[in-house]
């Protein structure tokens, strides 16, 4: 078979100009899209093979006449990219290529809905084709080929005299089927598919499967469609006898529908109207549907396939599970109008009735509540005598308030068994929040009564002030309004045994509003013991001195350092860090905490680390995490810190992957996410600066990416590091592979960052060998010129000690703070900071990205990108929170044309998904393709 080469890269425009036909082939991704030149000049432009092609043109009196005209040959594959790159309209483009581009997008749109079949063509040769198609498709396949203009057509039937041009649904649907035989055989398909039929370009002559294709077919996608339509005979709905009568619908025409019988009797019209293959059709989708629904094997044996009486038996197995299984086979089971299906089931869990005195006790204690099933018709609730009138008829269609109703089985013997294993209370009202709950491996809708709903209704807005409370009379501040609403929606959370993730903004005053929560819980006289916080190291000072400053009254101690002890702290605060926490988690357990808050809970977003470990063994009455940023990389990390918040909520990690992480992160399921977040939103409590009302008093902030290009010496070293570490990528696999690509990147923001960083050189001459350093001096003169401070964050420590020494070459003061720094020397550098001892900080991203406040600073320069935008955002809200009086203005450094240029590009063009994609940082990028990785790493343009 002569076959002109599909491959190659298509110029998107240039062949657009030109009118187009289709030639089918067979099989069909033999097809070829021809380009032509009606005038009679030189061929297209564009991909394939020139020749030329018999069209018919005008011959100027009204008629046609035939003539050969430049042409070239464009394969299926090559096509697409001519056609979907053509715009649909315009000056610029033959309408009839802008047909055939249409007629691209809408096979394009039926693959990636999965409408696509396997099927053998006239020849005897394996092709895949577009289908099953519903009226919907059919619908817009037949417009589009009432649309197609002449110069589309051009090409006529061979041999037909005189000449006729080929049918234009004909030829649309040979064009589609040939897109879905085509897109399909990748170089990888034949290993995935272990052979070469369905799978390799090269046609498999395969005549043996021809009966196999078009039993797969019948009923879904060609001839007719079968359905069962139930009859009463007697009108009797109780008691029978029952019927299914065979009715066939076309697919081609939904218009024509009858039932089975017509077909065999050749003096109906139905019979020609059908058409031979609908006999054929019929048999063979009852005999696939019989696999689901075996009393359909009774009608095989029958010479008119027409209908079935029904046992009661079998006419339950026709109800709503067993109709739907007989759906997904292609065969629809059709009900008398008379027969309602609207019986409906709920999980319910609670007991009617008033709360329990101490709701805190049963949420944290392990109660199990009653959980059992609750049936409604037509939305009213059935009651306990009609539910067990239903468990007693043992018939698949009752008389319920006066109308007969189809009763499942399943349905009956929920009826029957109306109590389900009980739930922990903390499952049972994740179930009422969410509106859904496993049962026997399956999510069904789910409700709530009595205390359950209360609490529910009571706990589902955070943060409204529906349950404000009056600010403490120990706390030596002002809350504004949303900080007395986040008070007010703790306590309600913490009073009820409840734990909390508060995520506002940095800046936006977390920990006053923890210092509010914690009088709160001592008003009244009482004194239900001491609050423990637990935060980075960095942060101990902070802690220290907003409590001296806001509730001076409560003692605070620090449990840190050596020589630390818990003698005493009977009340007030107990401050801790992450790695004390690790090194003396039995001390800290022994403790009996009224309040444990995770300050930076980001920390602990691993739940196997020890961190974690040990922060869940201490007890507390009630839990409270804050974070900036609740999900960096995935939703498993907001599992770890409500976990710990408030345990058994979200269930195991495992469950809480598969039924929501997964299908939610997958993007596929929208009304799951929406359930995830009924779930969620009572316990996470999130405001940000941007927010209406929130900050109205904070002055502007500006981010700019400053573009600076490569010196000579860095452009070299960019292009050697990718030479060499590209061609050690491309010969390894897994882990290795990984591990390459993270160290290439790393190297190539070294490059950018200084030569000297990556040279790892011990004496380094600095100046005039780094884009970013001359630009990074050119804006601190600017800065500090105008009387301005400024904090520079660098994640490599490395880089943050040549950045020192440079500004101490040039005779500019300033601090260094990194992971290495003690905690009292960092407080001291803050306090110096803020007091206007230094202009300009210099800041390690990981140890100084949360908690400081440096409200000094009015400018904020990122000297290397962290490609995480929430990590980033923290940085720069060291500066720019609550207390910052002057616009901030935000400098990130990129250098132009390298694999900074291009990741800051797609976190500027689409920031939601490079949060979700690279919220990693460069472990997001090692599944990167070699070409892909390649194309990401080029240098493009050169140094300056």
């Amino acid at each position: 078979m002569n076959r002109d080469a599909g491959g190659g890269a298509a110029d998107p425009t240039a062949p657009a100009s030109y009118p187009a036909v289709f030639e089918p082939g067979d099989p069909a991704r033999t097809g070829r899209l021809v380009f032509y030149s009606p005038d009679g000049a030189a061929p297209p432009p564009g991909p394939g093979r020139t020749g030329t092609v018999a069209v018919a043109v005008p011959d100027g009196t009204g008629g046609v006449r035939i003539r050969e005209v430049p042409a070239r040959r464009v394969g299926v594959g090559a096509a697409l990219g001519v056609l979907t790159g053509a715009p649909a309209r315009g000056p610029g483009v033959h309408p009839a290529t802008a047909f055939w581009a249409a007629a691209a997008r809408l096979a394009l749109h039926l693959l990636a809905r999965g409408r696509i079949l396997p099927g053998v063509s006239d020849a005897g040769y394996d092709a895949w084709r577009a289908g099953p198609l519903d009226p919907g498709d059919v619908e817009r396949l037949r417009a589009l080929a009432d649309a197609m203009p002449a110069h589309a057509r051009a090409v006529p039937v061979a041999g037909s005299a005189p000449p006729e041009l080929p049918h234009a649904p004909a030829l649309l649907r040979s064009f589609v089927d040939a897109v879905a035989d085509t897109l399909p055989r990748t170089p990888a398909a034949p290993a995935a598919a272990g052979g070469p039929v369905f799978a390799a370009a090269d046609p498999q002559h395969v005549p043996g499967l021809r009966d196999w294709a078009r039993e797969l077919a019948a009923g879904l996608d060609t001839g007719v469609r079968v359905s069962l339509r139930v009859e009463v005979p007697g009108g009797d709905f109780a008691h029978g006898p029952y019927t299914a009568v065979v009715q066939v619908r076309s697919l081609a025409d939904p218009t024509l529908v009858g039932d089975a019988a017509d077909l065999w009797d050749p003096g109906r019209p139905a019979a020609a109207a059908f058409g031979p293959r609908a006999r054929i059709d019929t048999v063979l989708a009852v005999r696939r549907a019989a696999a689901v629904w075996p009393p359909l094997d009774r009608l095989l044996d029958r010479a008119v396939p027409d209908e079935l009486a029904l046992t009661d038996e079998e006419v339950g197995g026709l109800t709503v599970r067993g109709a739907a299984d007989l759906a997904a086979s292609g065969v629809d089971v059709h009900w008398p109008a008379e027969v309602a299906r609207s019986l409906t089931a709920t999980a319910v869990a609670g007991s009617p009735g008033g709360g329990p005195v101490d709701a805190a006790a049963v949420l944290g204690g392990g109660h199990l509540l009653d959980f059992n099933w609750r049936l409604a018709l037509g939305g009213a609730d059935l009651t306990d005598q009609e539910m067990d009138y239903l468990a007693e008829q043992h018939r698949p269609v009752v008389r319920l308030r006066d109308q007969w109703v189809l009763v499942d089985p399943e349905m009956a013997r929920r009826a029957r068994e109306r109590d389900l294993k009980p739930l922990p209370a903390i499952e049972a009202l994740g179930a009422a929040l969410s509106g859904t709950a496993v049962v026997d491996g399956a999510v069904l809708p789910a409700a709530a009564q009595g205390w359950v709903e209360e609490v529910r209704a009571r706990i589902a807005a955070p943060g409204t002030g529906a349950d404000s409370v009056a600010q403490p009379a120990g706390l030596r501040a002002d809350l504004r309004d949303y900080q007395r609403h986040g008070l007010g929606w703790l306590a309600r959370m913490t009073d009820l045994g409840l734990g909390g993730c508060l995520a506002d903004d940095m800046g936006l005053g977390k920990t006053i509003t923890l210092i509010a929560l914690h009088l709160h819980r001592r008003g009244g006289g009482r004194d239900p013991g001491p609050t423990l916080v637990v935060c980075p190291a960095s942060l101990l000072g902070n802690w220290e001195r907003e409590i001296a400053r806001f509730a001076p009254s409560e003692p605070v101690r620090r449990f840190h350092g050596p020589g630390r002890t818990l003698d005493g702290a009977a009340s007030g605060f107990v401050l801790t860090t992450y790695a004390t926490l690790r090194m003396d988690p039995a001390a800290l357990a022994e403790t009996g905490w009224d309040l444990v808050v995770a300050d930076e809970a980001q920390h602990v977003k691993n739940p196997r680390s020890g961190t974690a470990t040990a922060l869940r063994a201490i007890g507390a009455r009630a839990r409270v995490a804050l974070t900036g940023t609740p999900v960096e990389n995935s939703l498993s990390e907001l599992w770890a810190i409500l976990d710990w918040t408030t345990p058994g909520l979200l269930g195991t990690l495992g469950a809480f992957r598969r039924r929501w992480s997964d299908p939610v992160e997958g993007g596929a399921a929208p009304e799951t996410a929406e359930q995830l977040s009924r779930l969620v939103r009572p316990f996470l409590l999130r405001r940000r600066k941007s927010d209406p009302g929130i900050a109205p008093e904070l002055p502007p902030k500006t981010q700019t990416d400053q573009a600076v290009a490569l010196t000579r010496e860095q452009a070299a070293l960019y292009e050697a590091v990718v030479r060499e570490t590209m061609d050690r990528i491309r010969s390894a696999e897994g882990m290795a592979r990984r591990g390459l690509v993270m160290s290439l990147l790393t190297a190539l923001k070294q490059v950018c960052n200084h030569p000297a960083q990556y040279l790892k050189e011990d004496a380094p001459r600095l100046a005039g060998r780094s884009g970013k350093l001359e630009l990074l001096e050119e804006l601190l003169e600017t800065i500090t010129a105008e009387g301005g401070a400024v904090l520079v964050f660098t994640q490599y420590v490395a880089m943050a000690r040549l950045l020192e020494k440079r500004l101490a070459q040039r005779g500019m003061p300033a601090l260094l703070l990194h992971g290495g720094t003690p905690v009292a020397r960092r407080e001291e550098m803050v306090a110096r900071f803020q007091d206007g001892g230094a202009p300009v900080f210099l800041l390690s991203l990981k140890a100084a990205g949360t908690g400081l406040n440096l409200t000094r600073a009015d400018h904020v320069v990122h000297y290397d990108r962290w490609w995480n935008p929430a990590v980033e955002d923290q940085a720069t809200d060291r500066a720019y929170r609550i207390g910052q009086t002057r616009p901030v203005q935000v400098h990130r450094l990129v250098a132009e044309g390298t694999v900074e240029d291009r990741i800051t590009a797609m976190l500027a063009a689409k920031r939601d998904l490079a949060e979700s994609v690279l919220g990693g940082g460069e472990a997001a990028l090692s599944e990167l393709s070699d070409a892909e990785l390649a194309e990401l790493v080029e240098l493009k343009g050169g140094p300056r």
